[in-house]
């Protein structure tokens, strides 16, 4: 018979929901990955705003200012999304990792269950084995016995037929 785990389906699901929590971390790892992008664009169009800021005319600081005001804000608001992003994921790492904790114990309850039933397995084999290793030199041992009573009814029989003949 093979072997059974009793705790396969609940192994299965968690297994199942480690797979899905890796989905969630791999979405928020994007997530901070784009939030990085945005910022990354964000300061580059201030770098480039200052540049034209230098050339620009003089009349045209005041819209560089405003316009740089507002990138610097949005350069902020993306700061705390990224804080918040990086928040998240690890949050959802926390959970990945305490789910790959439990199917791991699961793993290891199963592979212990697993050679406890080898071993089982091994020691009804022995067993029938040593049964009929005892069976075999029951049956030999009674054979022998048959022959050794056949030789001596046969040593009698020829005992009986000398007396007879010679006697």
């Amino acid at each position: 018979m093979p072997f059974r785990y009793r705790l396969q389906k609940i192994l299965d699901f968690r297994i199942r929901k480690k797979e899905e929590q890796v989905l969630v971390v791999q979405k928020a790892q994007m997530a901070v990955r784009e939030i990085e992008e945005k910022i990354r664009k964000n300061d580059e169009e201030i770098a480039q705003t200052k540049a034209g800021m230098r050339q620009a005319d003089p009349k045209m600081f005041e819209y560089y200012d405003n316009y740089l005001k507002h990138l610097w804000d949005r350069a902020e608001k993306l700061q705390e999304d990224l804080a918040e992003a990086q928040r998240i994921l690890e949050i959802e790492t926390q959970k990945l990792i305490k789910l790959e904790q439990a199917v791991k114990v699961l793993e290891k309850h199963k592979e212990k269950n697993k050679e406890l039933y080898l071993e089982e397995e091994k020691k009804a084999e022995l067993k029938q084995y040593s049964e009929l290793g005892v069976t075999r030199f029951f049956r030999q041992s009674k054979e022998k016995a048959e022959q050794e009573e056949k030789e001596i009814l046969k040593q009698l029989q020829e005992i009986d037929n000398q007396i007879a003949n010679g006697g």
